[in-house]
């Protein structure tokens, strides 16, 4: 334990009060946003005091790990707001203020990798796959965040904007690790402002889930001010979660990029706060049926050898059949009941009718998962550094060393699944006029199901991998000649 000195301790208290003070006076806002911004400078100001003076009271928790931040309509002050405005059930603004509040500024056409590498080095965003529903995991990472002497945080908005524009196509997931956020690196409201307005509805829609960790009583004010501009739609994908095993029943930790600061911090809170602890499963070994999380050569071994896992196999012949014209195919996400179910299925061995289910993109999906759920990745970890270095060399000698490492250096049952998925997904291109699968799309969203790092990955290293899904599909017939 720290001692403090009789001064520090008022002082502290000070800062905390006045800290109090302003949020009380949050509950009943006659905010608006004015031209130039003198109000939101003037809270920027109590929102340090509330950042610096912040600590995590004992036994506070959101209790409630999967819903959302509603408060009651009195305490937020909905009764002081234009009676005019239409609010749903929940207190929120039912109409979409997206056009509004204004939309996105153009980006200059600049090379990315240039113009962003100053705010890259940070690893503030990272994008790590895709979760266990099929969706891209976008983190962004508070306690990365330098301080704003060092960091124009205008280009920071358009970096963020240059990463979600190569993912907002596809349905994704944000995480934001709130732990690490102070006075010194925290974004002012006019920018958070500015952000909304220009994270218009391309943005919002395919979000389809969005997990604040470790938020604190800093964030409900936060959530309080921009409350009336958020829609109720939006708002019921955000979600609190308290502590990373919370996350993990949402998501595959493994593969998140959480930094070493978050994890400390997790277990200091665990230790501190003493939630009921997580029920842990009795790990059985798995049925010989089994086709999730399990290695390729135990599924080979367990259904007469045969090169291609039963899953895959029935999932490309049933999207071959029914599947190949339907626009966005493998960009969409898919019921988490009914993709648990079918996983149960396959994993029991027992038959599994895709035609009951009435939606097409449940086998797009399940494909997705299967395989980033491997133990590894089907190009391998041990490749990965490989890989990596092979895209920054010349075409031909690119092409030299893909076919090698293909041919030498992968896993014979690794080569003939991979071999028999880009067949497919070439299939699936060469129907881009009806569906809108390019060679381009589909890397993106295989990419990260077919390379992964044990390590974290920078986005960098991610647009590697999406080049390199690139040229395993768009070379296919030439770098498969086995």
């Amino acid at each position: 334990m720290f001692a403090y000195t009789t001064e520090a301790s008022e002082d502290s208290a000070v800062r905390r009060q006045t800290s109090r003070e302003w949020v009380r006076q949050v509950e009943e806002p006659e905010l608006e946003f004015d031209e130039l911004g003198i109000e939101l400078e003037a809270q920027d100001a109590l929102l340090d005091l509330e950042l610096d003076s912040e600590e995590m009271p004992e036994g506070y928790l959101h209790n409630s790990p999967a819903h959302l931040p509603y408060w009651h309509s009195k305490e937020a002050g909905l009764d002081d707001m234009d009676p005019n405005a239409a609010f749903g059930s929940d207190g929120m603004m039912d109409e979409d203020f997206e056009d509004e509040l204004g939309s996105p500024s153009q980006v200059q056409d600049n090379d990315p990798e240039m113009e962003f590498r100053d705010i890259a080095k940070y690893g503030i965003v990272q994008v790590a796959g895709d979760d266990t529903f099929g969706r891209k995991v976008i983190v962004f990472s508070a306690c990365r965040l330098p301080p704003r002497t060092e960091l124009d945080h205008e280009h920071l908005l358009q970096y963020l904007k240059h990463t979600l524009d190569q993912y907002v196509e596809n349905d994704y997931t944000l995480v934001y690790f709130h732990y690490g956020l102070n006075s010194k690196n925290k974004p002012s409201l006019s920018w958070l402002r500015q952000a909304y307005r220009e994270f218009d509805r391309k943005y919002k829609k395919n979000l389809k889930a969005m997990y604040l960790v470790h938020a604190t009583g800093f964030i409900k004010v936060i959530w309080k001010i921009f409350r009336p501009f958020v829609s109720v739609k939006f708002g019921r994908k955000v979600m609190y979660m308290d502590y990373l095993h919370e996350l993990a029943q949402q998501l595959q930790l493994d593969q998140l990029m959480i930094p070493q600061r978050v994890k400390e911090h997790d277990a200091l809170m665990l230790a501190k706060n003493k939630p009921m602890p997580v029920p842990t499963s009795i790990v059985h070994p798995p049925a010989p049926t089994q086709q999730f999380g399990v290695s390729l050569q135990f599924i080979k071994e367990h259904n007469n050898n045969e090169l291609i896992p039963p899953v895959m196999n029935q999932c490309i012949a049933y999207l071959r059949e029914n599947g190949l014209e339907v626009e966005g195919i493998f960009r969409r996400s898919a019921s988490a009941v009914v993709l648990k179910k079918v996983q149960q299925l396959f994993n029991e061995g027992r038959e599994v009718d895709f035609e009951s289910f009435y939606d097409i993109h449940i086998p797009a999906v399940i494909m997705k998962s299967f395989l980033r759920q491997l133990p590894e990745p089907l190009l391998t970890f041990d490749l990965y550094d490989h890989i990596i270095h092979v895209q920054s060399l010349r075409e031909q000698e690119r092409m030299t060393e893909m076919r090698r490492l293909l041919h030498d250096e992968l896993p014979e049952d690794n080569y003939f699944l991979l071999k028999y998925i880009l067949q497919f997904l070439n299939e699936v291109s060469a129907r881009s006029s009806k569906n809108l699968m390019t060679n381009q799309n589909l890397a993106v969203v295989f990419g990260p199901n077919l390379l992964w790092s044990k390590s974290e990955a920078s986005l960098a290293s991610m647009g590697y991998v999406n080049t390199c899904a690139l040229l395993l599909i768009s070379r296919y017939e030439e770098l498969f000649v086995k």
